[in-house]
C-alpha cells in the first residue's frame, strides 16, 4: 500500500542510517508519527542544529569552537607528540571516556575491507605526515626531527583491524620514534566503541 508522503519521505532519510534497514526505518517514522508536535519540533530542530557543527582542520573531530581547533586539539595540556589514530569519532569518545589518555587523536576514517584508503583519506594521512614535519606542536620532552614520540594504532582486535593496522604501519613508521597498538585488553573480534572504560583502559596501558 501506499503510505503518506511525510511517511515516505522521513523513511526513506532514515533507512540512509548505519544499521537501520527499510522495515525499521518505517516502525520509526510511524513511532515519531506518534509523538507529540513539540516533541517533533524539538527534534527537527535538534536536527537542524547539527549544520553548525565543524570539523577540526587538525584530528577531523567535530566541534563547534569559534576557530578551526576541536577542544582536545586547542588545549595545550595535551601530551602533542603522543598521538592516537581512531577509525571513528565513537572510537575517540571511548577512548577520551577512560580519562587515561593525555596525548591527541587523528580520526582516519572507516577504512574499507580491500585496506584501500580512499582518496580523501590519503588527504588527511598527508596532512598528518605534514603537522608531525612542520614541528610546531614539538615539546621539551622529544619529537625532535620531524618525529612524534609515539604513535599508537587504536583499531579493532580483528583481523580487518589487524589488516588496517599494517596500513598506517608503513604509511607512518617515518613519522614516530615508537608505533604502537592497543593491548589485547580488548577481546579479540570486539568493537573500540563498545568496550567499557574498564576494558579500554587496560589496553591502553597494556600497548605494545
Amino acid at each position: 500500500m501506499r503510505l503518506p508522503d511525510p511517511i515516505q519521505k522521513i523513511a526513506s532519510e532514515l533507512s540512509e542510517l548505519p544499521s537501520i534497514g527499510p522495515r525499521q526505518a518505517i516502525r520509526l517514522a510511524f513511532y515519531l508519527v506518534g509523538r507529540s508536535k513539540e516533541d517533533i519540533r524539538a527534534l527537527a530542530t535538534g536536527i537542524d542544529n547539527l549544520r553548525n557543527l565543524k570539523i577540526c582542520e587538525r584530528c577531523f573531530f567535530i566541534h563547534q569552537n569559534a576557530g578551526a581547533l576541536c577542544d582536545i586539539c586547542s588545549n595545550p595540556n595535551r601530551n602533542q607528540d603522543l598521538i592516537m589514530v581512531v577509525e571513528k569519532e565513537t572510537d575517540l569518545v571511548s577512548v577520551e571516556n577512560t580519562k587515561k589518555f593525555t596525548g591527541r587523536y587523528f580520526i582516519i576514517g572507516e577504512i574499507p575491507k580491500t585496506g584501500l584508503l580512499a582518496e580523501w583519506q590519503k588527504l588527511r594521512l598527508q596532512s598528518l605526515k605534514n603537522w608531525i614535519q612542520k614541528g610546531e606542536w614539538r615539546t621539551e620532552n622529544g619529537g625532535r626531527n620531524g618525529q612524534a614520540n609515539e604513535i599508537i594504532l587504536g583499531f579493532n582486535p580483528t583481523a580487518l583491524g589487524d589488516l588496517q593496522a599494517s596500513l598506517l604501519a608503513k604509511e607512518l613508521t617515518p613519522f614516530a620514534k615508537k608505533i604502537s597498538r592497543l593491548g589485547r585488553g580488548l577481546p579479540t573480534g570486539g568493537e573500540i566503541e563498545f568496550a567499557d572504560d574498564e576494558t579500554l583502559g587496560s589496553a591502553l596501558d597494556r600497548r605494545s
